[in-house]
């Protein structure tokens, strides 16, 4: 028997757990144990491993995407962490930029620092815009700043001195004086972390590396040891935000690159399902148990970027947020999960989220101390959920609880009934997820009733049909194993790492030996991240630049060949420059020069060989197990559905919506607008009705 390879996802609810083995996959959902989040992954572990007779011993690869980071920078419980900047530039992280993400609000709270000013310490020393020395350093002077950190009994030092992407000697001088002093301490320089123009970003980027690096590490050690008296020693891999796989020492070294590792893994999955129906045009849509995940995917690529925000503090607004500069896949996430929480307003208006009942207490109906109703409180009263066979049977849902919860937080207030309350906060969760999707869209210059919706999360395939009538998408994907797609997610992602730097220049000044000289450091640096976990497959090395006009706030994303790239010529970067200014934009600019600003190579393992999948038209009817009362939110009244096991159903067996397919990881809802069938490959495939 081949080795088998097991991906884990620590959710915000559930920790979900994928065996692979022999061709065969299975899975479980697993209550998040937020005090010790290894103990999940045993018990997840254990499960799978009896369903497929697998004995842990045989596990020859873990890959492992959390939450855990993200969770610590939102709620603030991460090391006592100290910052040594620059003279000058101490409350940097505080001052944020001048934009502000409500124009007019006179009362704006800007989110506060993840260090309060006196954990911030300064040392003398410059660096100019180009690299070189205005203001040497010494180590006499450094050493009574590290002197009071030690006096401090810091836990984590992040270094972040000004210009230190481009000379890095400052920040690796201060380092080396930790080092001395405060052997144990753990150090993050902005310079590895995120080597990237614009203070505030990286400075930022460097506290979360150092605020969480001691909580990964124990976590990450505490893991290894739990697997390993489990029998469990083969290597353990992370997913990082930018879709990809490293080891678990430099997602050590490197925690603040695992803070969109769930969600990543999900847009990986979504992809691979893009590429099995040669889809170019793909709505990712992730919905778990905290929050909804909305990615474009166009041409079974995801979307990237190199900066995005967590903890926002306005409703997700862009703008309130932590900003983090690192490569990521690029998507919209709100506080729409199973488990965000609903309530009334002082305007008399539900709202859901962004705070979330997660697995403890969990929503009224799981019956473990939860009073205030969440969206599966709502889906349940709905009738969209089996009270008696949810997660697979292994939590009975009490719909009284439900009922109790939602007239008393908002039937009341509304003076509306529950299954009034329960229709109103399911709308207004669905079209906070449609519009977040639409305002996505428009941004990135799309039309999303081109586009097919892939949808997988414990929760997606509830909503999915909905979404897609608010949206105008006239077709929807539910993967197999779409409860648990994020896991999956992480055993098809490839070995990568993508290596970034900021130094300016114009085309003007065009300078080819400069660039190959650079391009070739940033790959031999991210090509040796992927060989610390795959020592023999091919590396393909990606490489992109960061592109404005002379004058411009932001840059955006342009591709290059590999030819492109070792072979430089200035009349072809900005012909590529051009070709996507004018698609993202509509027109380019005459008679102003272009600047490059940051330079990218992502080196990776080639991608898994995808076999498209033989599409075909409904053959037959499904069985009919039985029919399930459930709300229609067109016509505002319940319906009778038929209710079908995925499992039964054969290729090209479909049904006619109002329909329920049920399985144990979730369920997805067939509108009345729609039908669904089962294609060759698992897929259940809901199209509008002819």
């Amino acid at each position: 028997m081949s080795k088998a390879r097991l991906g884990v996802d620590i959710g915000g609810t559930f920790t979900d757990v994928v065996l692979e083995a022999d061709g065969k996959s299975y899975s479980t959902k697993v209550l998040t144990t937020y005090a010790a989040p290894e103990n999940a992954i045993i018990e997840g572990i254990h499960q799978v491993c009896t369903k497929s007779g697998v004995a842990p011993t045989e596990i020859g690869q873990i890959i492992h995407g959390t939450t855990l980071a993200t969770n610590a920078l939102i709620e603030r419980r991460g090391a006592k962490t100290a910052l040594i900047t620059t003279e000058g530039f101490r409350d940097v992280i505080e001052m944020r930029t001048e934009s502000r993400f409500e124009q007019y609000d006179l009362n704006l709270n800007l989110p506060e620092p993840l260090l309060p000013r006196q954990m911030r310490y300064t040392v003398p020393g410059r660096i100019d815009a180009t690299g070189a020395e205005l203001v040497p350093l010494t180590r006499a002077q450094i050493e009574p700043v590290v002197d009071q950190i030690v006096a401090a009994r810091y836990e984590s030092i992040a270094i972040g001195l000004i210009h230190s992407y481009l000379n890095p000697a400052h920040e690796r001088l201060v380092a080396e004086v930790i080092a001395e002093r405060m052997p144990d301490a753990m150090v993050s320089l902005s310079c590895e972390v995120s080597p990237q123009m614009r203070e505030y970003e990286r400075f930022n980027t460097v506290v979360a590396n150092a605020y969480i690096k001691p909580l990964m590490k124990s976590y990450l050690s505490r893991l290894e040891d739990r697997l390993k008296g489990e029998g469990v020693s083969c290597s353990i891999f992370l997913m990082h935000s930018g879709g990809g796989i490293i080891s678990i020492q430099s997602a050590a070294d490197f925690p603040v690159r695992l803070v969109e590792s769930g969600p990543a893994g999900g847009a990986v999955f979504a992809a691979h399902i893009a590429a099995r129906y040669q889809l170019d045009k793909v709505l990712s849509f992730d919905m778990g148990g905290t929050t909804a995940k909305i990615c474009l995917i166009k041409n079974q690529t995801p979307k990237t970027s190199r900066v995005f925000e967590v903890a926002r503090t306005y409703r997700f607004k862009k703008g309130s947020g932590m900003p983090i500069s690192i490569p990521v896949i690029d998507m919209v996430e709100i506080g729409a999960g199973g488990g965000s929480l609903g309530s009334v307003d002082a305007m008399r208006q539900i709202r859901v989220g962004p705070e979330s009942a997660g697995s403890e207490p969990g929503p009224a109906c799981y019956g473990r101390g939860g009073a205030r109703p969440a969206v599966t409180d709502a889906d349940l009263v709905l009738g969209k959920l089996d009270p008696d066979n949810f997660a697979g049977g292994s939590i009975t849902l009490d719909t009284a609880s439900s009922k109790t919860a939602l007239s008393a937080e908002i039937g009341n207030v509304l003076d509306m009934d529950a299954t009034t309350s329960a229709f109103g906060l399911a709308e207004v969760v669905d079209e906070n997820m449609a519009n977040a999707a639409r305002v996505h869209a428009v941004e990135n210059g799309e039309d999303l009733s081109e586009y097919t919706m892939i949808a997988f999360g414990g929760a997606a395939p509830l909503h999915a049909g909905r979404l897609c009538e608010k949206l105008g998408v006239e077709r929807l994907l539910v993967p197999p194993g779409a409860g648990v797609g994020s896991a999956i997610g992480f055993l098809r992602a490839p070995f990568s790492f993508e290596a970034n730097r900021s130094v300016y220049m114009r085309l003007s000044d065009f300078d080819p030996a400069a660039i190959i000289a650079l391009l070739t450091d940033l790959n031999t640096e991210a090509t040796g991240f992927v060989r610390t976990c795959d020592a023999t497959s091919k590396i393909i090395s990606e490489y992109k630049v960061y592109m404005r006009y002379t004058g411009q706030g932001w840059e955006i994303p342009i591709e290059l060949t590999q030819e492109q790239a070792m072979a430089p010529d200035a009349e072809t970067f900005k012909a590529r420059f051009i070709e996507d200014y004018t698609k993202l934009f509509g027109r380019s600019v005459d008679g102003m020069d272009i600047e490059i600003t940051v330079w990218s190579v992502n080196a990776t393992t080639p991608p898994e060989r995808v076999n498209p999948t033989t599409q075909i038209t409904r053959e037959s009817d499904a069985s009919i197990t039985g029919t399930r009362s459930l709300f229609d939110p067109v016509s505002s009244a319940f319906q009778n559905a038929n209710v079908v096991l995925r499992d039964s159903m054969d290729d090209g067996a479909g049904v006619d919506g109002p329909a329920v397919v049920t399985e144990d990881e979730t369920t997805i809802i067939v509108p009345a607008s729609r039908t669904a069938l089962r294609q060759p490959d698992g897929c259940i495939d809901v199209r509008t009705k002819p």
